[in-house]
Parts: C-alpha cells; sequence; structure tokens
C-alpha cells in the first residue's frame, strides 16, 4: 500500500487529481481490508482534498467525516480538526459560508491552543476566502494579509503563492485593479519557479481577470486561454468553470455577444455540475445582461430579479450588490451605494458593465 499511496502523492503534487484520486481509493481498500487505522485516515484525508480540487465537493465531505469517524476511534485531536478545516473548504465551494466559517474557525481555534503555526496559517487562508464568498472583502483582505505573513515566516512558498492570488481577487472586488494585477504577476512567477501547475493555472486567471478591469481585453483573453489549458488538464471544474465566465464576459465588453452567450452558458453548466450557487448567480446575471443589450428588458429584469433573491438566500452580499445595481439600471441609472457600504471602490454606469 506505501508505494501506491507514495505514487498518489506525486501524483496530487502534479495537479493530477483523477489520477492520484483512483490510486488512493486503491490503497484505502487495502488498509480497510487490513483495518490499518492510519492508513484508513491518511486515505480518507487526502480522498477529500482531491475530489475538492476537482469541484465533488459531496464526495469530499463525505471523506473528510468519515476521516472524523476514523480519527475519533484513533483518539486523534489533531487529525479531527484537519478534517474540520477541509469541510469548511468544502462547505464553501458549495456557497454555504456560514457553515464553512463555523468548521474552519473551530479549527483555527485548536490550532491556536495548541500553537501549531502552519496550521493556523492555513486556516486563516481558508476563512479569508470564505470572507470573500460572504463579501466581506476588508475582512477577507486583512486576513489573507496576517495568513501571508505567517506563510512567509514559515518559509511556505506555494502557500504564500496561494494568498497572493487571494489578495489580488479580493483587490479586485474592491475596486484596486492595478495593485491586484501586482499581485498576481507576482503569484505566477513564484509558482512558475516552483512549476506548481494549479498555481500557475490560478494566477493566470487572475491576471487575466485584472487585465479585464484595466481594459486590456487581448491579454486577458491570452491569460484566460492559459488556464483553461491547465484547468482541463487536471480536472479542475470548479476554477474552470469561472475562467469560462471570465471569458463570457470579455467578449460581452468587446461587442461579441454570441461568443458570451456560448460561454456564459458552458460556465453555466459548469456550476450546476459543481452546484456552485454564486456561481450560477454570475452566469445568470451574464445571460441577463447580454438579453439586456439585444433589447430585451423583461427578460432581463426577470432574471435579474431571480439572481437578487438567489444572492440574498444565500447571504451573498457583493453579488447581491451586482444584482441590485443591475436592476437599478433598468429603472433608470445604476446604483452604486450598495458597493461603498461594502468598503468597495466600484462604479458602473451602463451596460455592458465589467463585473470584478
Amino acid at each position: 500500500m506505501h508505494k501506491i499511496v507514495k505514487k498518489a502523492e506525486g501524483l496530487r503534487q502534479k495537479s493530477q487529481y483523477r489520477e492520484s484520486r483512483l490510486l488512493f481509493t486503491e490503497a484505502l481498500k487495502g488498509y480497510t481490508t487490513k483495518n490499518d487505522l492510519e492508513g484508513i485516515l491518511h486515505c480518507q484525508l487526502a480522498l477529500g482534498d482531491v475530489c475538492r480540487m476537482t469541484g465533488d465537493f459531496d464526495d469530499a465531505l463525505q471523506h473528510y467525516r468519515r476521516a472524523i469517524t476514523t480519527a475519533k476511534k484513533m483518539k486523534d485531536p489533531v487529525s479531527m480538526a484537519d478534517a474540520q478545516i477541509n469541510i469548511g473548504l468544502a462547505f464553501r465551494g458549495k456557497g454555504d459560508w456560514k457553515n464553512a466559517l463555523k468548521m474552519s474557525g473551530t479549527a483555527l481555534d485548536f490550532y491556536l491552543q495548541h500553537s501549531d503555526a502552519a496550521a493556523t496559517a492555513f486556516a486563516l487562508w481558508a476563512i479569508a476566502g470564505t470572507l470573500r464568498i460572504k463579501g466581506d472583502i476588508p475582512a477577507a483582505i486583512s486576513t489573507y494579509k496576517e495568513a501571508l505573513k505567517l506563510f512567509r515566516k514559515l518559509g511556505s512558498e506555494a502557500s504564500a503563492g496561494y494568498c497572493l492570488c487571494g489578495l489580488g481577487g479580493t483587490h479586485r472586488i474592491a475596486g484596486k485593479f492595478r495593485r491586484s494585477l501586482e499581485y498576481y504577476e507576482t503569484a505566477n512567477a513564484l509558482f512558475t519557479e516552483l512549476n506548481d501547475g494549479f498555481g500557475r493555472a490560478y494566477s493566470y486567471c487572475g491576471t487575466g481577470n485584472a487585465c479585464r478591469m484595466l481594459g486590456d481585453y487581448k491579454n486577458a483573453l491570452l491569460n484566460f486561454k492559459r488556464a483553461s489549458a491547465i484547468y482541463g488538464r487536471i480536472g479542475d471544474r470548479v476554477s474552470y468553470a469561472y475562467t469560462v465566465w471570465s471569458i463570457g464576459t470579455t467578449h460581452k465588453l468587446t461587442g461579441d455577444y454570441d461568443k458570451a452567450v456560448a460561454e456564459f452558458k458552458k460556465a453555466e453548466g459548469l456550476f450546476r455540475e459543481t452546484k456552485d450557487p454564486r456561481g450560477l448567480i454570475y452566469a445568470h446575471l451574464g445571460l441577463a445582461e447580454i438579453a439586456l443589450l439585444r433589447g430585451k428588458k423583461k427578460t432581463a429584469e426577470a432574471a435579474i430579479t431571480r439572481c437578487l433573491a438567489s444572492a440574498s438566500r444565500f447571504g451573498f452580499m457583493v453579488e447581491k450588490c451586482h444584482a441590485g445595481m443591475m436592476l437599478s439600471n433598468l429603472k433608470g441609472s445604476a446604483r452604486t451605494g450598495c458597493y461603498k457600504k461594502l468598503g468597495l471602490d466600484l462604479h458602473f454606469t451602463e451596460p455592458p458593465f465589467n463585473i470584478p
């Protein structure tokens, strides 16, 4: 079993998640037959991770919960906390930021009590990303910075790179587009040096979005193409879905509405597969805006109203602002006061809207 696990770990490090998942599943069966609890626990946590990375969040939750059961049998509180933080990440992927914060917060308390610096940094990174989903961007930025400081102190370069990407994303949402680009370019250089495939894709997509916000649509599409190639190879549907949405938005901004619709519909399908309610809001807002640009005001209004209701139901504050802004535009002028209340420097006047 050890050789299989070693090979699976190697594949996971190379971001070859689907192949890694098959080997961890094989190893888990072997350890279960031998009743090797340590081996079982390792595979359960690893399977949760690779499932989460490919957008199979329900499967990930199942593996992490089984890991908690195994950790309890072993009286291993550290592994229980590790499973909890990852359950939080899986909840985050499903748009359930409330449960995500609850699980991540419980794990963070444990790590702080046991002075586990590396785990504390990871928990802070996880919480920062969840705050971003919630829409508390100022808190997300400060938490990412806290995690980045810890990772750099620990010499964890790859983890620092993911914090830089998080800071790139949150600064983009905050309206700080030039700073966003700087964070992503720094992260991309780091991930290229480390030969981290997932990190490179993540930073390519972020760089593309920063370019898009700065009006550089040519380089935006170039970076999205680079990200898409890697995401397709590693099987990350979650990140790829947002890249597809970004491509659609870029086509919308350049007036190629047919291509935009095709990409938004493709993104919608991927978001349905991964059960991402936040992603669906973005896809539907994109399609609604194309309808508006084509003169189908009633169709657009109905779709945007549904998006507003969904964002309100899930507590997605930024997406609620987007939908509200678009509805106010339908009624006369785009109101952006909602963004200011969230500490965001975003301004819109008329469609097409360059949503960050």
